[in-house]
């Protein structure tokens, strides 16, 4: 993980795939809720990678589109956190990014999490993975209009933080969140961990 030159004051998390290994059980629940929900089109790991950032409803509206299919998102949604919330213990913290973000909390810097998830998945998943109480300021898909690569969420997680956006430093493990910190005026890490067997 190689962090950039720059006098920085704050620091932005995304939260899956970056501070935790939550990807495999997202995908797999996707797979479920498709399933039920008549997606009879072939989901595959670099389509799901490439979505990562998009809000989840934003991505079942998407993939109707492409695959020309009339999902519910709403339904699509519900029946994915489902699987998700069942499978919950199959998360696991990403130690090298959660390490860096404990380094920073214990030396008193800004740090906060800004999430294209759901809040209440984000909540219980980082209630699961112990790594709550490091943030004072999490921001998630539920707290802005436009997803990733929009700036709309790492725009507000500086302001919450008090830290002006290019002071910023962002932790991110999709293309989508790289562009989206570019699009805030902040520069970025891309991490790239792999998923637990």
């Amino acid at each position: 993980m190689q962090i950039p030159e720059g006098e920085f004051e704050g620091f932005i998390f995304d939260h899956d795939g970056t501070l935790s290994l939550s990807m495999h059980v997202h995908f797999d629940g996707w797979l479920d809720a498709f399933k039920k929900n008549g997606g009879n089109f072939e989901f595959t790991r670099k389509i799901a990678q490439s979505y990562a950032g998009i809000g989840m409803h934003d991505t079942v509206r998407i993939l109707n589109d492409r695959f020309g299919c009339d999902m519910n998102p709403d339904q699509v949604v519900s029946d994915q956190e489902s699987y998700y919330f069942a499978n919950l213990d199959k998360v696991i913290p990403y130690e090298p990014v959660v390490n860096f973000a404990r380094q920073c909390h214990h030396q008193g810097k800004p740090i906060s999490v800004a999430s294209g998830g759901i809040r209440e998945t984000v909540m219980r998943t980082m209630e699961a993975i112990e790594i709550v109480e490091l943030f004072d300021v999490i921001v998630t898909q539920d707290d802005v209009e436009n997803s990733k690569p929009a700036p709309d969420l790492f725009l507000l997680a500086a302001e919450r933080m008090n830290v002006k956006p290019h002071k910023c430093l962002v932790f991110e493990d999709s293309l989508l969140g790289i562009e989206a910190a570019k699009n805030a005026g902040m520069k970025s890490v891309l991490v790239s961990p792999k998923d637990p067997e």
